[in-house]
């Protein structure tokens, strides 16, 4: 599998938390601010795992989520999120029309990302 990977949120420190994991791994990351960017990078690029918020200005992660699957499928979306039970029901009806997403609540340390991402990638991980 390829190690491509989009993150997606509006917050700058949250992105370069991302950004800080995947420092000195085998991953490539992307970052875009909003929905809009992220659609858009994901229209020029193929990425192999996408870490998405939910609470964003402009189109918000389940717009972005419906975006990102009209372009690809079957990339795994990891919707991390602080905000998740104000989206749920916009969550359920995303299931209920099969359209499929993990869920993860904020924050998320470096260990975490990196076990979430090689999991994904590579395989499961054990601990």
């Amino acid at each position: 599998m390829g190690n491509r990977i989009l993150i997606i949120d509006d917050e700058e420190m949250v992105r370069d938390s991302f950004l800080l994991a995947f420092e000195d791994t085998e991953y490539e990351a992307d970052e875009a601010e909003s929905g809009e960017k992220g659609v858009e990078l994901l229209r020029d690029a193929k990425y192999d795992l996408i870490f998405l918020d939910l609470k964003m200005p402009g189109m918000n992660g389940v717009e972005t989520l419906i975006e990102i699957r009209k372009l690809d499928k079957e990339v795994p979306v990891y919707i991390v999120t602080a905000f998740h039970e104000e989206f749920l029901s916009k969550l359920n009806e995303l299931e209920k029309h099969k359209i499929s997403f993990e869920l993860v609540r904020k924050p998320l340390g470096r260990k975490e990302i990196l076990l979430i991402t090689e999991s994904v990638l590579s395989g499961p991980v054990t601990l």
